[in-house]
């Protein structure tokens, strides 16, 4: 939503689906032309008419459809038809919108070749990335990984506030302020940044004990705690500097820290 209010307001024809009604006045008034259309079992033959066409409206589809909203393994199959329709309509353009859950957590540096988006890969996400790599030059597409989402209405003192004894406090965070994230896909948009798989996260990675325990007090909420464990650090750390490098935006909110304010 954040994506589409911005790009309207740059003077772009949107055009927009929800699955809920009550939403559909809120796109209206930020600019958008708004559709409902559900994915998975009420997928009919009128939803794939929709569908269709408002691909043939469009130069770019930005698809951004979380993985929860299918069951387990389910989520290729969920996006198959969003996959047929593209091909069908001759759509030029595609942003897939995936997560940095895809690395394995591991404690050592994460980049984009340590997770392969193939149609038989082991993780769902990747699968459904595998459909919309594109073959026999049928469009462009370029995949983002975002890290965690903060920003407003998703202020992070809010996720572990008063819990006890969390484990992996030595953990690095992986976060994206929603400006930054707004940022990279409009720039990807904008200048045509095709053909590429982007990790897009925060240049810096406090340790979760150190993080979530600022974001918790920043709030005047409790403070989560960690258990003592040996200083080694655990879990994974995303690298974006391949984002930096090829997409021309400047990030806002690197230090997650000060952040904190702007969410």
């Amino acid at each position: 939503m954040a994506l589409a209010r911005s790009l309207a307001g740059n003077g772009h024809r949107v055009l927009g689906t929800t699955t809920t009604p009550e939403q559909v006045a809120t796109m209206e008034a930020a600019g958008i032309e708004p559709h409902l259309l559900r994915l998975g079992a009420d997928f009919d033959n009128p939803a794939e008419i929709l569908l269709h066409g408002l691909l043939q409206a469009a130069d770019v589809l930005v698809l951004n459809v979380p993985p929860r909203a299918s069951s387990a393994g389910g989520y290729p199959a969920l996006l198959r038809p969003v996959h047929r329709a593209v091909a069908a309509a001759g759509t030029k353009h595609v942003i897939f919108v995936s997560s940095t859950s895809v690395y394995p957590d591991e404690a050592r540096l994460m980049r984009e070749a340590d997770a392969l988006s193939t149609r038989d890969a082991a993780s769902d996400v990747l699968r459904a990335e595998g459909h919309f790599v594109p073959r026999y030059g049928q469009w462009k597409s370029t995949v983002v990984r975002l890290g965690g989402l903060i920003g407003p209405d998703r202020a992070p003192g809010r996720f572990l506030a008063g819990r006890r004894d969390l484990a992996q406090g030595n953990a690095p965070v992986n976060l994206l302020h929603l400006t930054d994230a707004v940022g990279v896909l409009s720039g990807i948009i904008e200048h045509r940044v095709w053909g590429h798989t982007f990790n897009v996260c925060a240049a810096q990675h406090p340790f979760r004990r150190d993080f979530y325990p600022a974001a918790a007090r920043y709030l005047t909420l409790e403070a989560p705690t960690f258990r003592r464990e040996q200083q080694e650090v655990s879990g994974k750390t995303i690298d974006s500097s391949s984002v930096r490098t090829l997409v021309p935006y400047q990030f806002q909110h690197d230090d997650v820290l000060a952040a904190l304010a702007h969410c």
